[in-house]
């Protein structure tokens, strides 16, 4: 194994200061015993205790409270317990806390119910997509996903069962974050009872108090600055850059485990296929460990686990053992995890964005922000003084840009403009935007619920664009669901949902098992595609397994599996609300394939002769995944549409299915002109 050269902290090299990394989450989600101290006396010695009088009074005094704190002052876990115990919570009224994340949402929820002395979906309680563990009656704190909040909106627009809403996370600018923010501050003007707590630790304070202050709401704002605790943390960067920062994350773990003193390790890297990578490799090491290092106890940490697998990692680790978490950037900021000492930063983050030329998103591997770098930093300083390791050159930290861009500058709109215009929000141009979208994006946007029927030539929603609205999954996947009502195939195209909503169904090791994997995977192909296989999946999984040891033996993940029947399960109860008829279509996989295109036509392509495709919209070079059952043979009829697109080194597509390309011309297409590969 080669000797990885960092500019260690201490030298005169750069990277060599001591740095107050500016950790900024402040989820306190300590899963280590709180020794002798009571939960009472452990919750009095956070740096937030001493403010609760100040930020009561705030809140009482103002309707919009911007609260900015270090990390572990308690601002997540504390500040709705002190709301409720303050009577925010009387007369059946909720408090409400949103998080950017479901692990961050359940885990806190977990850790506030401990404190409060309940179990958890009784008094606290959690709700995520496709799982609410909430009582309408008893449940008085509620963390929630910022997506769900929203769409509770959908419901009960003024949010009237809601006493104070506290956005968490605020400086993510994930969609409906920004989303929230708008429409809490139009409920404001209607509804001026309603509290609006907005928190973050690395929150531009002034920017939000610009945003509120404007449009009669003046006098309204006011900042709260909390003083946190912060442990030192060292710097040290690559003397040289590294071509596979995968293999020099595991290489440094492994370093770390045998030259430093004990404590924890979190990884960052980009996404389920590198975290898995990198524990192979520490994991085919773990024979050779020498005697005297620390045992090592592996686990990832990504948006594809369980609930239980999520929580999982915060288990404190075992006497004379050391944890080494894997992870994406959803523990730069969400969660908290207590007893990590080194942080080991890949650099990069995998992000979602969207082309409104082509009409095409994609996930793209960038560099982190500045921001970001400083985030991940912070989790290593959290609990005691630590280390980062950063898998790039001081030089190359320079060039980071200082903030993420706002997710709703680079994503499709396709979804939120229809949720919108269910909000009654026709004008777009007049919605307060915290940072307003692209206009060719909110043009593309309308151009295409205009051509799938959602809305009608006036710019208003038509009697499916207001179903479809209420549906908890993208628009093209709803879409779908109603069109199944003309093709007879609810039963099937419901579990096509529910199966592309999950991730990594089949598991394909590396090596000679791969190989055994694949031949298991070929018992499911479908000739027509992607879609179809994974139809075969679940069918076989219902009909003969149900079964981790099945799954196993059949290269499958019985965890996704589980996942796609409760996701089906849900999704089921809203055709049946819409009258949707769930008949199967009895193995006509022409009528299913149809059906296919009426949520995928803006996603099809064709086949050209080098093994590529090109998509209808935007002529792109696109190439097959290598997990599709189409990666190695031409569609017959030479047109597909699929799922999701990836951009790494070059462009994937994943998850096709052959089609007709006369069956595009039902749809958008035929909106546009047929010339330039429209």
């Amino acid at each position: 194994m080669a000797t990885l050269q960092f500019w260690k902290p201490g030298t005169t090299g750069p990277g060599s200061t001591l740095d107050r990394a500016n950790e900024t989450d402040d989820s306190v989600i300590s899963s280590a015993p709180t020794t002798s101290l009571s939960i009472q006396a452990a919750r009095e010695r956070l740096p937030i205790h001493k403010y609760r009088q100040n930020l009561l009074y705030c809140i009482e005094k103002y309707g919009v409270v911007i609260v900015v704190g270090q990390t572990g002052c308690g601002k997540t876990t504390q500040l709705p317990q002190y709301l409720y115990e303050a009577g925010w919570a009387s007369e059946g009224n909720i408090i409400a806390c949103t998080q950017p994340r479901r692990v961050a949402a359940t885990s806190v929820a977990g850790r506030v119910a401990s404190e409060v002395g309940t179990i958890i979906g009784d008094e606290v309680g959690y709700t995520i997509r496709f799982e609410d563990v909430s009582d309408k009656e008893r449940t008085h704190i509620l963390y929630m996903t910022d997506g769900i909040l929203f769409r509770e909106t959908l419901v009960d627009p003024l949010l009237s069962r809601f006493s104070v809403i506290m956005i968490d996370e605020a400086h993510e600018r994930s969609v409906y974050t920004d989303l929230l923010l708008g429409i809490l501050k139009k409920i404001r003007r209607k509804r001026p009872s309603l509290r609006i707590i907005v928190s973050s630790a690395t929150l531009d304070a002034m920017s939000f108090v610009d945003y509120f202050s404007s449009g009669g709401l003046e006098n309204e704002v006011t900042v709260a600055s909390l003083e946190g605790r912060m442990y030192p943390v060292e710097i040290a960067h690559l003397e040289q850059p590294t071509p596979d920062y995968v293999k020099t994350a595991a290489d440094t773990v492994w370093n770390i485990n045998l030259q430093q003193s004990r404590g924890d390790i979190l990884v960052f890297l980009t996404g389920r296929e590198e975290i898995d990578r990198c524990l192979e490799k520490l994991a085919e090491r773990l024979p050779n460990l020498p005697r005297n290092a620390s045992p090592l106890k592996l686990f990832a940490l990504h948006a594809g686990l369980s609930i239980q697998e999520q929580l999982s990692v915060f288990e404190p680790a075992e006497p004379g053992t050391r944890k080494v978490i894997v992870s994406t950037n959803i523990a730069e900021a969400s969660v908290t995890i207590d007893g990590i000492k080194y942080v080991v930063d890949s650099g990069f983050v995998k992000v979602r964005t969207y082309n409104p030329t082509t009409s095409l998103s994609s996930l793209v591997t960038v560099p982190i922000s500045l921001a970001s770098a400083i985030q991940r930093a912070g989790r290593a300083g959290r609990t005691m003084s630590g280390i980062c390791y950063r898998l790039y050159t001081s030089s190359n930290l320079k060039s980071l840009s200082p903030t993420t861009q706002p997710e709703i500058t680079r994503t499709d709109l396709t979804t939120v403009i229809l949720q919108l215009k269910s909000l009654g929000v026709d004008d777009l141009m007049k919605f307060e935007w915290v940072t307003s979208p692209p206009a060719e994006s909110v043009l593309r946007a309308l151009e295409g619920l205009v051509a799938s029927g959602m809305v009608d030539e006036d710019g208003r929603l038509t009697v499916v664009g207001e179903k479809v609205a209420e549906c908890p999954v993208e628009v093209n996947l709803a879409r779908m669901l109603f069109a199944s009502k003309d093709y007879k195939c609810g039963d099937e195209i419901l579990t096509i949902a529910a199966m592309t909503t999950v991730q990594d169904v089949f598991i394909i090791p590396d090596g000679s098992a791969g190989a055994l994997a694949e031949l298991e995977r070929r018992k499911f192909t479908a000739e027509e595609g992607d879609h179809l296989t994974l139809l075969n999946v679940y069918n076989a999984f219902v009909r003969y397994g149900r079964s981790s040891s099945w799954c196993k033996s059949h290269a499958l993940s019985f965890r996704a599996l589980s996942r796609a029947i409760s996701i089906r399960s849900q999704l089921k109860k809203y055709m049946q609300r819409f009258d949707l008829p769930t008949e199967s279509c009895q193995g006509d996989a022409k009528r299913l394939r149809q059906c296919l295109v009426s949520g995928y036509w803006r996603n099809g392509a064709r086949w050209v002769a080098d093994g590529t495709y090109r998509s209808v919209r935007g002529n792109t070079v696109l190439h097959v995944h290598p997990n599709s059952v189409l990666f190695t043979r031409k569609p017959r009829s030479g047109w597909v549409i699929f799922h999701e697109m990836e951009e790494t080194k070059k462009t994937q597509i994943r998850i096709l299915t052959e089609i007709e390309p006369d069956w595009l011309l039902d749809y958008g297409h035929k909106f546009y002109p047929k010339h330039g590969g429209s």
